[in-house]
């Protein structure tokens, strides 16, 4: 069988278990490594520079994370429309999607980059940076934005090829990234001495270096599917398609900062520095628990898609199961452990901490629905696979806009700060709810797709 066929095959005819663990444990890594490059750039610059320079760091960083946002868009959104027509053998989309993902990163960059860097200062503020703190942050996000485009097309190449199934591939071009950022740090930070602008001028080459990578992995014919690197066309049909699926990537990334900002400063404003840093180590908990369900996300997309496009309708709809039930019983042993002993839990990154009953009880709350969090996680892959991004997006918009930022607002002035905890989860579990409807309709609507290609045999 031909290289480039046997992934495809794989997706197709492989035993959904194998094809599952083939595609998530790499994929998991690839998120993991993902998390650690934020992770790292705050060490470098509290270790190399000070406290006051991690201070503005952070508070900038989450505005810098829009620009992953927006390689989401193009890149969730190329990947998907690249593993429907691998299944459906369309190769002529196929040939224009490299094209037509260069343009899209350039107009976005354009659109997103410009304005935020006029007013980048008033932005870091918004954030709730003042003084120093404020002209550190801001000196690190203008720089940030000098490489937006390497940071929005690098990663968008990386999800491509996470698209046609070479996860494996991805996550080691995301090692080979995060490696030249670990060096890069310390020579800029240090030997250039350039302080935070440093920082971001590391990521940003590191970001280029990502970016010449996934076109070397292109132009020397390494990927599975018909790839024609010299087309620029402009195709606004494909290009819709594009944006339509990778939207609900980019209104998560988008509407996890203004949560960050709503939630931190009614925190803020109800209690005092315990209780902010309370509430930031439950919430990274709860983030970094999350690890394997995006891994199994990125996984499950080209599984759901290539067989969505070769209409194996029947195999979308158990490879959805099968990856949630996974995802289920590969958090359930932490969260009971995490729900058994929050003391212990919190205490890893609290040392030193005097938790009392409340805050115990509240931290149970908040991480109680993690086990059924696969439901939401795995639809917002399957939902865009199918062809039906616009109610994925509506579902991500739902939680937030119409839920999350009116509950934060209002329920803890009734209850105090537990009514951050206690609304979070009523939350969820009204959004898993409302997601397992959208499931059961869709699958509905995909079992007729069967029934009519069986007919047509």
């Amino acid at each position: 069988m031909d290289l480039k066929e046997k992934q495809k095959h794989l997706m197709l005819y492989g035993a959904l278990p194998e094809v599952m663990w083939k595609l998530s444990l790499p994929a998991i890594i690839a998120m993991v490594l993902f998390g650690l490059n934020a992770f790292l750039d705050a060490v470098f610059v509290g270790q190399l520079i000070d406290k006051t320079a991690l201070a503005g760091v952070s508070i900038a960083y989450p505005l810098s994370q829009i620009t992953f946002g927006l390689g989401s868009l193009v890149g969730v959104g190329a990947g998907t429309v690249l593993s429907i027509a691998l299944g459906a053998n369309d190769t002529e989309v196929q040939k224009r999607l490299l094209g037509n993902m260069l343009w899209l990163s350039l107009w976005i960059t354009v659109l997103f980059a410009v304005p935020t860097s006029i007013f980048a200062e008033e932005l870091v503020a918004f954030m709730g940076g003042e003084g120093q703190v404020l002209a550190l942050g801001t000196a690190y996000f203008k720089t940030t934005l000098i490489g937006a485009f390497f940071w929005i097309h690098g990663l968008a190449l990386n999800m491509l090829i996470r698209g046609e199934g070479k996860i494996k591939e991805a996550a080691l071009m995301m090692a080979l990234g995060l490696l030249i950022n670990i060096i890069l740090n310390p020579v800029f930070i240090l030997f250039f001495d350039m302080g935070v602008r440093g920082a971001a001028w590391a990521t940003n080459v590191a970001m280029l270096i990502y970016t010449l990578i996934g076109y070397w992995y292109f132009i020397t014919d390494k990927a599975s599917f018909v790839v024609n690197v010299s087309y620029l066309g402009w195709d606004k049909k494909l290009l819709k398609s594009i944006c339509s699926t990778g939207m609900p990537s980019l209104i998560m990334s988008v509407m996890s900062v203004i949560q960050a900002i709503v939630v931190f400063n009614v925190v803020a404003g109800l209690g005092n520095e315990p209780d902010i840093a309370f509430y930031g180590a439950a919430n990274r908990i709860l983030l970094f628990m999350m690890t394997p369900l995006f891994g199994l996300m990125r996984a499950l997309q080209p599984v759901a898609g290539i067989n969505y496009g070769a209409k194996q309708y029947d195999r979308v709809i158990q490879a959805y199961s099968l990856f949630t039930k996974t995802g289920f019983w590969v958090i359930l042993p932490f969260w009971l452990l995490m729900t058994l002993f929050p003391q212990l839990t919190l205490s890893t990154m609290l040392p030193g901490f005097a938790f009392g009953e409340g805050e115990l009880l509240n931290f149970r709350v908040y991480i109680f629905v993690l086990p059924f969090l696969p439901v939401i996680f795995m639809a917002l892959v399957l939902l865009p696979s199918i062809e039906n991004g616009r109610m994925a997006s509506l579902l991500v918009l739902a939680r937030q806009v119409v839920f999350y930022i009116p509950v934060m607002l209002l329920l803890p002035k009734l209850t105090g700060l537990s009514g951050v905890y206690w609304g979070s989860t009523g939350i969820d579990i009204v959004i898993i709810a409302c997601t397992y409807l959208m499931v059961v309709t869709a699958f509905s609507k995909i079992r007729k797709l069967q029934d009519q290609a069986v007919l047509n045999g």
